[in-house]
């Protein structure tokens, strides 16, 4: 493999790798209305009403099934609900009624939720509730973001045609292979889990895959894990360390990323394997 230079190896790094699903799955958020469409239609005819205490509690009586919907009105997950003021301390079950209605009806109250319905703030709650589940969705980014750079690099072994397998932990990988790699698990106290990991007829390649759009002191902590673990896989006959790591958050952590470049052979970026660098390595 040819001399890299890291100052143009950072260089090729790249601000994003979203892709146009990363932002909302709405097929996800379509499901999840789905769940409760009938329910909601029901509580849609709340939308207006004058009397809506009394209407409340006779939807309640006839289809207490409605309950069910009202935590996600108010963004919440969960079917148990927690809250207190001068009159007392509550926790509500929208799951299986545990208080009265008449509790159920203080709670639409208090939370704002007839003032919501009764004055046509909303027209519709299937609307309401699918906007709902698309901010709650965006908290969904952060896991999504995970799995980019790992979809990303499965493409790019895939292409190379290897045995290969993914999330395998290092306890496995010693008992399908016969390897020793008790210097990474200090002799199988620690538990250790690779992103992927390939076998050629020659040699097993465990891999990390990670990418970092902004910057803060885990890159530093991740840069000099890694620095470790290759070393201690270098004492492990017939296994190799692939880091794969990319984005611009690294430009603040560039010292000890060069650190660990500069000892490590096999950290390469996404330009270096779309350059075909797998297909070189893996022999």
């Amino acid at each position: 493999m040819a001399l890299r230079d890291f100052n143009a190896w950072l260089g090729e790094f790249r601000e994003s790798i979203s892709s146009y699903n990363y932002y909302v799955d709405f097929e996800k958020v379509y499901r999840n209305v789905d769940k409760i469409k009938v329910e909601l239609n029901i509580l849609n005819s709340l939308i207006g009403e004058k009397d809506i205490e009394q209407k409340f509690l006779d939807l309640v009586s006839k289809y207490p099934e409605v309950l069910k919907c009202i935590p996600l009105l108010l963004a919440v997950r969960q079917q148990e609900i927690f809250a207190m003021d001068d009159k007392g301390s509550f926790k509500y079950s929208f799951k299986v009624q545990n208080v009265s209605p008449e509790q159920y009806s203080y709670f639409m109250t208090a939370t704002g939720l007839y003032d919501l319905l009764s004055n046509h703030i909303i027209n519709n709650l299937v609307d309401y509730v699918c906007g709902v589940e698309v901010g709650l969705d965006s908290n969904g980014r952060k896991n999504r973001g995970g799995h980019l750079m790992e979809d990303l690099v499965e493409e790019f072994i895939k292409e190379t045609g290897k045995e290969y397998y993914k999330e395998m932990y290092l306890t496995d990988i010693e008992k399908k292979w016969g390897v020793d790699l008790s210097s990474v698990s200090s002799s199988g106290k620690a538990t250790k889990r690779f992103d992927f990991v390939v076998k050629t007829e020659n040699q097993i390649y465990v891999f990390e895959t990670n990418f970092y759009a902004s910057g803060g002191s885990k890159l530093n902590e991740t840069s000099r894990s890694y620095k470790m673990l290759s070393q201690q896989i270098d004492g492990s006959e017939g296994v190799t360390f692939i880091w794969v790591t990319d984005g611009l958050g690294w430009k603040s952590a560039r010292k000890n990323l060069e650190q660990t470049f500069e000892v490590m052979d096999t950290i390469f970026n996404i330009k270096e394997l779309e350059d075909g660098i797998l297909s070189e390595v893996l022999i």
